[in-house]
């Protein structure tokens, strides 16, 4: 079946209004997607909570076990994108493998996904300029205003090029991530507090406290590599390029987070990096600079992770607007999102929707009176690692689905193998989370239990009523528009006019 570009299908005007076009390679790609990781937010902000509400010494084990099931995940992903030439990432591949309901139900899944961990950014970063702007003595301004602040700035660099993008984010990206290399390194050569072990991936340690909350923390740091799909119209050569970004991506993040965690780790001791962790989660990373590298190391850092904050939001506001670009070129989003700004080639009018979108949300929460690092970011961080590690085990599914019936790949390892094996592994871990979900969020009884209910139950409802809309959605448009419902997963793109094979509906 040819892709089609029907203006009656996809929206009306010619397509090079509504095409994204680019020359990203490997490099720029995996800059995008790796800042979207936060590097130095994970370290300084998840891995702290992730010691002090997971597993505690035990936790850094986890990005290296996160590490293997989502690089088993990008085997099959890899292979996807060399047959699926699309940009529309966990939408179109589900779309092609399970039938477009059910690629429909994972765009909005999706769109929650990347939503969620925006805004629990947007609300830590905001939380983190209070704290640093009141420190030197400047006034008390209340957190969400410095988050509409950074909201504004991150939807001005969206609605430009994405080449403007992935410059700042690759300079911000190289600044934190040396950082944190050098803080390991001299705790290393210092020989720590207690000297140098591997304490962290002993299994008596691996498996104490609540590791089910430590692994929430552990996959939401990959967030965001899975994404490389997304930005298959800008990228050089998408064949070569989205691959190699996407493997390059999940083995240098779970690398580096395993290090930098066990560095933090070996900085205090596997007997006092639980209390220190408790004493302030939010200036752990600070405080175990300033006794490594001093107050000069202390001062960069703290600018470094309120950068970090930065090139994380940014990155996923780009990915969100390629989305909703995406799902507007289907017919399935208000045709006004996916038009295209003629001289910065960027989806303008997607970033906008964005922008707005971000900034009602801060406001909602300001007026909940939520704690901005305790209950906005840990608990929309929480709903965006469930929903992700959903999408990512049913676009496994999805896979091995599509290459069984269409045979394009017969590589046993690639189709089959892996993404069975990642399916498995993000099942068992969407159980796990799902199990301790109420210890995130605070919902046990009177001897610690976790206990449904409440605001576990209120969150864990969305990630049921995104994906049911999408259904919903899908059954409408095929009784009531067929031609808009059979063009679900054509989007416009330049680097899809290659013939691919029809998908079979049910």
């Amino acid at each position: 079946m040819s892709v089609t570009k029907d203006p009656a299908v996809i929206g009306t005007g010619p397509s090079h209004t509504r095409t994204l076009k680019g020359s990203l390679g490997v490099t720029a790609i995996v800059f995008m997607v790796v800042a979207a990781a936060a590097p130095l937010t994970v370290v300084g902000g998840a891995a702290p909570l992730g010691i002090l509400l997971g597993n505690g010494v035990g936790f850094p084990s986890l990005y290296a076990i996160s590490a293997v099931v989502l690089l088993l995940f990008a085997v099959g992903l890899a292979a996807m994108t060399r047959h699926v030439p699309k940009p529309g990432a966990f939408f179109t591949f589900v779309g092609y493998g399970l039938g477009k309901p059910a690629g429909l139900a994972s765009a909005f899944l999706a769109l929650l996904t990347y939503t969620a961990i925006q805004v629990s950014v947007h609300g830590y970063i905001g939380y983190i300029l209070q704290v640093t702007v009141t420190g030197l003595g400047g006034p008390d301004i209340p957190w969400y205003l410095y988050s509409l602040a950074m909201i504004a700035v991150v939807g001005l660099l969206g609605y430009r090029h994405i080449d403007l993008s992935s410059k700042v984010l690759g300079v911000l990206l190289v600044g934190e991530v040396g950082i944190v290399l050098v803080l390991v390194a001299a705790v290393v050569f210092s020989g720590g507090a207690d000297g140098v072990s591997l304490a962290p991936f002993e299994p008596n340690n691996i498996f104490s406290g609540a590791p089910g909350v430590g692994l929430m923390f552990a996959i939401a740091a990959f967030i965001g590599f899975e994404a490389t799909a997304i930005f298959r119209d800008e990228a050089k050569d998408p064949r070569r390029t989205i691959p190699r970004a996407t493997y390059a991506a999940v083995i240098g993040i779970g690398v580096f987070y395993t290090l930098a965690s066990w560095g933090l780790v070996m900085a205090w001791g596997p007997d006092n990096v639980l209390g220190v962790a408790a004493e302030d989660p939010g200036a752990m990373i600070i405080v175990t600079t300033a006794k490594y590298l001093g107050v000069v190391g202390e001062v960069i850092i703290n600018v470094l992770l309120i950068t970090s904050m930065f090139a994380c939001v940014l990155s996923f506001h780009n990915v969100i607007t390629r989305y909703q670009h995406s799902m507007s070129n289907a017919g399935v989003l208000p045709n006004v999102v996916g038009r295209v700004h003629p001289k910065h080639l960027s989806p303008h009018t997607s970033s906008l929707v964005q922008t707005v979108t971000a900034a009602v949300l801060i406001v909602v929460f300001a007026l909940l009176g939520l704690d901005p690092v305790l209950q906005v970011f840990t608990w929309f961080a929480g709903v965006a690692t469930l929903a992700i590690a959903i999408l990512m085990a049913v676009t496994s599914l999805a896979v091995i689905v599509y290459f069984a019936r269409t045979r394009q790949d017969t590589r046993l390892w690639n189709t089959v193998i892996a993404p069975a094996l990642g399916f498995l592994g993000l099942i068992g871990s969407a159980v796990v989370i799902i199990a301790y979900f109420p210890l995130l969020v605070g919902d046990v009884d009177a001897a610690g239990n976790p206990v449904f209910g409440g605001v576990s139950g209120i969150l864990l409802a969305l990630i049921v009523l995104f994906p049911a809309f999408g259904l919903v959605q899908a059954l409408v448009l095929k009784g009531r528009r067929p031609a808009v419902y059979s063009g679900i997963t054509e989007a416009i793109s330049d680097s899809s006019a290659a013939t691919v094979p029809a998908t079979t509906e049910p």
